[in-house]
């Protein structure tokens, strides 16, 4: 009789401790928290000298110690595959474990020393084992019955705190998550400068996924490599990586795939190209995801922490919608810096149209004046002896005049407009010509001529000889900028499919110097001016003319120059003509 009331007694201490147990752990919804609750109850209900929570990762698939009491720091990051260790045959199998000597069983896995005895329970949530509660201890047969029950029953009461708590996590997740969507939504829409905007994305998504650094590459003007655009938290060495190619690169099958991807350790990784950065910089777990536009990919968006994570679907997900919004704000951005180019070019055209007018009234007006000198002087006959000072005197007024009449005949070039002559031409034979033409000019200034030409590149429809005029006045710039000589690099390709705006595609051409360069106030003023006092001879329209002769034939040019290292102009040409916008431009006559 006296047995069985004991028997009752310890029942009712046991269930009086579990609802105490219970109360405890339920009292916080914050997953870290609620684990360590658990886990000091379960030493102080199994009497154990360490106790642990392993999770299983649903990405990875492994069980990961997710939280411990008593175990070394060394243990940070372990993991077991399931059925691997008493942990993962738990796992696996979803039956409880209880070993009185570890050190007999094959199947233990040591993380401590000293420890004699393991007792490991599953932890179930919704009929899956999603996790197991161990507790180890320095005595051998440490653990009984009523241990393995009190275990068994606060795992029961840990997977529903542990489900509650992620559930819990979930909803404020997503609810910081969407807050934190509206707010980045408006910042980066009301943004209409592209840099500005970029940094919003980057600095907005830091916060977003709480992360150590975060990076927007963006495919560059070839579409052939990434380039990096903004970043927050990075450092020298991360800042100073180089493009990435999209063939090669993680970052690259991304923009290809159109779909996210995950790194769990990019310091040890295999499809990581830049392992040493990341270990420098401190970089650990990656998400990157790309930047979608309509059905065009324009770039990728990273985020890296500075420790092991696994980043969840949810975490994908918001991290992708997120990455829409910002694709759509930098196209934004984008058209509205497009359309604040082209007011620009504009107002540019407006000036030189006037510019045009006024410098054709004015050479009208001198060439008058200059035609009755000339005709005066040459009716004087003024011939005077050879050691006759009057002599060099006349000769000097003669080159004068006649250098008056040569400026005077340019501006009217300038200013006259001309219809081109259409044909299809191939521009590797025009640039072929051009070495031909420029050799000795080249050759004179000590400047060495590399041509690598794309014999691949389709012909086009264009003015040849209005072509010729451009890349020899680019030619002659080059000379310019090379007083003590240096290496000129001509080179032609396609353009990739994705940056194509007409039918049959753009082909590049790129003149290259190692010149002076150009410094910022230089540049901005390079094919608006077109009257140049500084230069040493000539009137300096070669590159306003240069920039006509592009434009009457649908494409751009484009300048990159430092001070210090070259130039290169690069123009863009459109493979087919659009007859109803090219001809109705016209250009100067060459």
């Amino acid at each position: 009789m006296s047995g069985g009331l004991d028997e009752l007694k310890a029942k009712h201490e046991r269930l009086q401790h579990l609802y105490e147990v219970s109360n405890v752990i339920h009292s916080s919804l914050d997953p870290s928290q609620a684990l360590d609750l658990i886990l000091g109850q379960a030493l102080q209900l199994t009497n154990a000298n360490s106790a642990s929570v392993s999770l299983v990762n649903p990405t990875t698939g492994f069980l990961e110690l997710e939280a411990s009491c008593g175990l070394p720091s060394s243990s940070i990051g372990f993991r077991l595959r399931i059925g691997q260790g008493i942990t993962g045959w738990v796992a696996r199998t979803g039956k409880p474990a209880r070993c009185g000597k570890v050190a007999e069983d094959s199947r233990y896995v040591p993380v401590r020393k000293g420890v004699n005895s393991e007792l490991a329970v599953p932890m179930d949530i919704r009929g899956e084992v999603r996790g197991v509660l161990n507790v180890d201890s320095d005595v051998v047969d440490a653990f009984g019955d009523a241990d393995q029950s009190l275990l068994e029953e606060l795992a029961v009461q840990a997977a529903k705190v542990i489900q509650n708590t992620w559930l819990y996590e979930q909803l404020r997740f997503k609810a910081r998550m969407f807050e934190s969507l509206v707010a980045v939504n408006q910042s980066i829409q009301s943004t209409v400068n592209l840099d500005e905007a970029l940094d919003s994305v980057t600095r907005e998504a830091r916060n977003l996924m709480s992360v150590k650094l975060c990076s927007l590459l963006m495919l560059d003007e070839t579409g052939e490599s990434l380039e990096l655009r903004s970043s927050i938290g990075a450092g020298q060495t991360y800042l100073g990586k180089p493009r990435l190619d999209i063939r090669e690169s993680m970052a690259g099958s991304v923009v290809r795939s159109q779909r996210p991807v995950q790194v769990m350790d990019v310091r040890v990784s295999g499809i990581y190209q830049h392992t040493a950065v990341a270990e420098i910089e401190g970089l650990v777990s990656l998400l990157c995801v790309p930047l979608i536009h309509g059905e065009n990919c324009i770039g990728v968006l990273n985020v890296y922490t500075d420790k092991r994570h696994s980043f969840s679907d949810e975490e994908i997900r918001i991290l992708t919608a997120f990455a829409s919004a910002s694709a759509t704000a930098i196209e934004k951005a984008r058209l509205y810096d497009h359309m604040r180019g082209i007011e620009e070019k504009l107002r540019q055209n407006e000036k030189l149209s006037a510019l045009g007018l006024l410098a054709a009234e004015i050479a009208h007006e001198i060439r008058n004046p200059l035609t009755v000198m000339k005709m005066i002087y040459h009716a004087l006959d003024l011939k005077f002896d050879e050691g006759d000072p009057r002599a060099r005197d006349a000769r000097v007024l003669g080159d004068k005049m006649d250098h008056l009449n040569r400026i005077v005949e340019r501006i009217l070039a300038f200013a006259r407009q001309s219809d081109p002559l259409w044909e299809v031409i191939d521009v590797n034979l025009l640039l072929d010509d051009l070495g031909l033409l420029t050799r000795h000019k080249l050759k004179k200034h000590g400047i060495e001529l590399k041509r690598e030409l794309d014999s691949a590149i389709p012909r086009l429809e264009a003015d040849a000889t209005q072509l010729e005029q451009a890349f020899l006045n680019l030619t002659l710039n080059a000379v310019e900028a090379m007083p003590k000589g240096g290496r000129l690099t001509i080179r032609t390709k396609r353009l990739a499919e994705r940056h194509r705006n007409l039918g049959g595609g753009q082909i590049a051409i790129e003149f290259e110097d190692t010149g002076e360069g150009m410094t910022e106030q230089i540049m901005s003023r390079t094919f608006h001016s077109v009257l140049d006092s500084q230069k040493s001879s000539g009137v300096g329209l070669g590159l306003a003319i240069v920039g006509r002769i592009v434009e009457t034939h649908s494409g751009e040019i484009k300048l990159k120059s430092s001070v210090g290292v070259g130039t290169t102009f690069t123009v863009v040409l459109p493979v087919e003509q659009p007859a109803e916008t090219a001809r109705g431009v016209s250009c100067p006559s060459p």
